[in-house]
């Protein structure tokens, strides 16, 4: 019996003339938590599709259980006890959670009528298994992103998975699921299941796997034990760059004028009485659980939600947003946690994406002036140090820093002196994530920019704020700054909250 329970012997993949991945080598050992890391485009989706059968490399070997398997296909792969969980999930939403988790075996058993007292006696019994409460009889569609990851997961061991490929399993967790998800993953290598967990998240890495391995740019660049690891040298592999952020420091006076100030803002039900004072120059943080109000602060500072205010004061001025462009118009920039469904079209060119925040400054008469919508874009493309071959290029074909850049850029040609930012960072890699704190670091600082930063991630926070306030049943419940602001403390207050 091979030790390894797949093992990729010199995996080379093209596409065009693009190659994917050259000459990689890789096993994942029985029972064990793998890491696999890399920044976005690195050669990772790759790997997990020739794992998976979805691609037939051009060179190379694939061994499980020691033995060569050729022609790998998707359901010989789970034949093998393969199984991939994708972003998405793959669910169907308008099923119940029995349904969804029946489907697959009665598929396979070739059954044209479902059993419905067999399917909710397999649900219970697996999610129990899994040590997780969900009502089965609950549509998919209406679960949280942790439940419907519970719901992929139990779906896998229902089918005799023996190795579980989890692609960017936290992007949209808060840290207390991401703890419950790290129970879950402990439980199953507990029962000999193997988990490779795709992720670029260092901490994450470092608190759940075993083993690394760093892809970069379609080549293994690093392997081994965790224990041989550190954030630096994570890092490091990633980018071949050291990257190493300062604590985010904002000498200003007290006397300076606030951008914005607003007093016991409220949404019914969402937000109450909340009080904020943004600075120039000044980046402030607010952190707290799903469901904190949070997004509806940011979403009713933007016009997007049916608020009050007792004070609604940009630089120094009485004014209220009743609507989007409203705000746009009082110099207040949101950029959206789902950059996808909320803020860009894919379909589109970078230059259409930037320049729809300020078509109307660029009308002559009937039409549009092209000249100055590519002179704009040129220069906000330089800017946000935007990685395409021009900004003609879709944005669907971006990495998700690039695309977050895209967003930034846009509104920014509106000349806002408020910026917004609702998880700025969600789905972008490493080197991506330097580049876009160092960029909202130098607004702040050179153009006086006031942000306003919501994040999950508490370094994020504590590295480039310099205030932080905290979040729960829409009000602020505790406020960091200097010598307090730390991740520990913040952490603390979150846990505190649970």
């Amino acid at each position: 019996m091979s030790e390894n329970l797949i093992e990729l012997k010199n995996i080379s993949k093209r596409f065009g003339g693009v190659r994917a991945l050259d000459d990689v080598s890789m096993s994942i050992r029985p029972g064990e938590i793998h890491c696999l890391a890399g920044e976005n485009g690195s050669g990772k989706s790759t790997i997990i599709k020739v794992m998976s059968g979805v691609y037939t490399p051009e060179e190379g070997q694939i061994l499980i259980d020691g033995k060569p398997v050729s022609h790998l296909d998707p359901i010989k792969a789970v034949q093998k006890g393969i199984q991939v969980i994708w972003q998405d999930f793959s669910l169907f939403g308008n099923l119940t959670v029995a349904e969804n988790l029946a489907l697959n075996t009665y598929i396979l058993e070739g059954r044209s009528r479902m059993d419905w007292a067999r399917a909710r006696k397999m649900a219970r019994e697996v999610l129990a298994k899994l040590d997780v409460e969900i009502d089965i009889d609950a549509d998919v569609e209406t679960l949280p992103t942790s439940g419907k990851q519970v719901v992929a997961i139990a779906r896998a061991i229902l089918a005799e998975a023996r190795l579980i490929i989890m692609d960017e399993p936290t992007t949209a967790l808060t840290g207390h699921e991401v703890d419950a998800l790290f129970k879950i993953v402990r439980d199953l290598q507990s029962h000999g299941i193997a988990v490779l967990f795709v992720s670029h998240k260092m901490r994450e890495m470092l608190e759940i796997s075993e083993r690394l391995t760093v892809f970069r740019n379609g080549r293994k660049v690093a392997e081994g034990p965790m224990s041989d690891f550190d954030e630096a040298a994570i890092t490091h592999a990633m980018t071949g760059l050291e990257l190493e952020e300062e604590p985010y420091i904002a000498n200003i006076s007290a006397d300076v004028a606030p951008a914005l100030e607003v007093r016991n803002l409220s949404v019914p039900g969402l937000v109450d009485g909340v009080d904020l004072t943004l600075r120039p120059g000044e980046i402030v943080g607010i952190s707290g659980l799903i469901g904190s109000g949070r997004t509806e602060l940011a979403r009713a500072l933007f016009g997007m939600e049916n608020a009050t205010a007792d004070v609604f004061r940009i630089e120094g001025r009485d004014v209220f947003p009743h609507s989007v462009q409203d705000a746009v118009d009082l110099g207040i920039a949101y950029v959206p946690e789902d950059r996808l469904s909320e803020g860009l079209f894919l379909t589109q060119s970078i230059e259409r994406n930037m320049v729809v925040s300020i078509m109307d400054r660029l009308r002559k008469g009937m039409f549009l002036d092209r000249k100055a919508m590519r002179s704009r874009t040129e220069e906000m493309f330089a800017k946000m140090q935007i990685a395409a071959p021009s900004a003609d290029t879709a944005v669907g074909n971006l990495s998700g820093g690039n695309a977050q850049r895209v967003m930034l850029g846009r509104w920014l040609l509106t000349g806002a002196k408020i910026l917004i930012l609702n998880g700025p960072t969600v789905g972008v890699d490493v080197g991506s994530k330097a580049k876009i704190h160092k960029i909202i670091r130098d607004l702040a600082q050179s153009q006086g920019l006031a942000v306003m930063m919501i994040s999950d991630d508490v370094p994020e926070l504590t590295g480039n704020c310099n205030r932080i306030h905290v979040m729960h049943d829409g009000r602020f419940v505790a406020h960091f700054e200097g010598a307090e602001m730390s991740e520990d403390a913040i952490n603390d207050s979150l846990k505190a909250l649970k």
